[in-house]
């Protein structure tokens, strides 16, 4: 068996600009803290994330601690948000049509055919080992879509402010046979713009 641990990355600071180079808040570097704490007792054999430094940064201490270096793949960094990406009437569009897309956005459809087909790969190269993967909440949820056709608009939803967040996937060969939420931190997401917010 292996199972694949998914961190969605720590608190970010959602005022910065450039979605690739965002940092995490002070509370967030220390939230990573927990994540390490969570993996003291658990082998992580390898550590794969999506290139973006909210995601590298809150999986770095996990991997520093056990001496392991941090793989990147392009194809796991977070969907491309285009104009109003992140309204509140934008995430049911996109999770009621997963090939809808705002202005210069990205769909669903494709943040999941890219983080699928990196995991695939990931899980083909290391057979029965303990895999972390640094993640975002979309593309986590993509994932977790992709494993069951009942996760929707709220199941993403509930987790939006959770930072960090860890759920453990377990796989025979390819097939997901079993999920377990491990840890949540909440903290809300202050990127979302809900109707009772404008």
């Amino acid at each position: 068996m292996t199972r694949v641990y998914f961190v969605r990355h720590a608190q970010p600071e959602h005022s910065w600009e450039d979605d690739r180079t965002r940092p995490l808040t002070k509370e967030g570097l220390a939230d990573a803290e927990q994540v390490k704490i969570l993996f003291t007792d658990i082998s992580i054999h390898h550590f794969y994330s999506s290139p973006y430094r909210r995601s590298l940064d809150t999986i770095r201490p996990s991997a520093t601690a056990t001496k392991k270096e941090i793989i990147t793949d392009e194809r796991l960094r977070e969907r491309q948000k285009g104009q109003g990406g992140n309204e509140y009437g934008m995430f049911e569009k996109r999770w009621a049509n997963f090939d809808y897309h705002e202005e210069n956005g990205e769909s669903l459809a494709n943040t999941q055919s890219r983080n699928i087909a990196a995991l695939s790969d990931i899980l083909r190269r290391h057979p029965n080992t303990n895999l972390a993967v640094g993640t975002h909440g979309t593309a986590l949820s993509t994932i977790l879509r992709y494993y069951d056709s009942s996760y929707g608009c709220q199941n993403f939803l509930r987790i939006i402010d959770f930072m960090p967040y860890v759920i453990r996937l377990d796989f025979e060969g390819l097939a997901c046979v079993a999920q377990e939420e491990l840890l949540i931190v909440r903290k809300e997401f202050k990127g979302r713009k809900r109707a009772d917010r404008q």
